[in-house]
């Protein structure tokens, strides 16, 4: 099967774990997810099959929604709820200093990255390091928080449920701490749903042992998203049958190759297909040679 997957990623597994048992369910090798989830963590988690594993970098640099419960006047050392705690402090409920205090970090900021988290130094992941009960320093990274509302205010158990928008690499539970840190309080991350990465939402998501019914009833393959859907932003480019040798070899085609002839522009990406319309992957147009040259090939 070549194309993406939207698969809830259930409580308790890793996003390695997710991908092992579909292999073991769809018979099939070669699959790669699309960015990690944090093993308490749910939802939506892309998984590319076949062909579609060039893609996993792509959609893992893709905005993502999340809903997220913030814990206020509890700090651990994971900033989640999993970890040690390392200070408890009582909090002065003032609703409209919580609100505020939340909608401040919408806009770019610099987050640095937790411990806990598969961030590399010197070659080795950050939480292995955290494990071994030492700290490195972690040089701050720019994200965006494009929009963050706030769902529910529980004022008896002191947590803020909270819908957050934001940019790739952007780490919730060191959000949540943030949040706790200007407020005074401290803080961390009670729960985490993923609602969404790119066009993939959580209500089509499906689970594991979903996939694995639809598999014994041969109906998977409507629920698998097509490589060039993921491309519809793109004007398609379809060659004539005496020019389907260069699609297949990965090489550069001219312009007077193809079946229609539009106005191209200068650098423009777009849907290569062979003459029976199959896709076959991204081309460059390059104007001074009248010529299409390989972007990413799907073949």
């Amino acid at each position: 099967m070549d194309g993406i997957i939207n698969i809830y990623k259930e409580k308790g597994f890793t996003s390695h774990d997710v991908v092992a048992k579909l292999r073991r369910i769809l018979g099939q090798k070669k699959i790669g997810h699309t960015g990690t989830l944090d093993p308490e963590a749910v939802g939506v988690l892309p998984v590319c099959l076949g062909k579609a594993t060039k893609l996993c970098s792509l959609l893992t640099d893709k905005d993502k929604s999340y809903l997220a419960v913030l814990k206020l006047g509890v700090r651990t050392d994971t900033q989640d709820m999993t970890g040690r705690i390392i200070g408890e402090t009582f909090v002065s409920w003032e609703e409209e200093q919580i609100q505020e205090a939340i909608a401040s970090f919408i806009g770019s900021y610099e987050q640095v990255p937790p411990m806990y988290s598969a961030l590399k130094v010197n070659g080795k992941k950050l939480y292995e390091l955290a494990r071994e009960g030492k700290e490195v320093e972690r040089k701050p990274r720019l994200v965006q928080i494009y929009d963050i509302s706030v769902c529910k205010m529980d004022r008896e158990q002191a947590e803020v449920t909270m819908k957050v928008h934001c940019s790739k690499g952007t780490y919730i539970r060191t959000l949540c701490a943030d949040i706790g840190e200007k407020l005074g309080v401290g803080g961390c991350m009670k729960s985490l749903c993923r609602l969404q990465v790119e066009r993939f939402q959580i209500e089509d998501s499906l689970t594991l042992s979903k996939v694995e019914a639809l598999v014994k009833e041969d109906a998977l393959l409507e629920k698998i998203t097509p490589i060039e859907e993921m491309f519809g932003q793109y004007r398609r480019a379809v060659v004539k049958a005496a020019a389907d040798r260069f699609l297949y070899n990965g090489n550069s085609f001219l312009e007077s190759s193809l079946k229609e002839q539009k106005d191209w522009k200068e650098k423009e990406l777009v849907r290569a297909c062979d003459s029976k319309g199959i896709f076959c992957g991204l081309y460059c147009y390059e104007k001074a040679q009248t010529a299409f040259k390989p972007y990413k090939m799907f073949l």
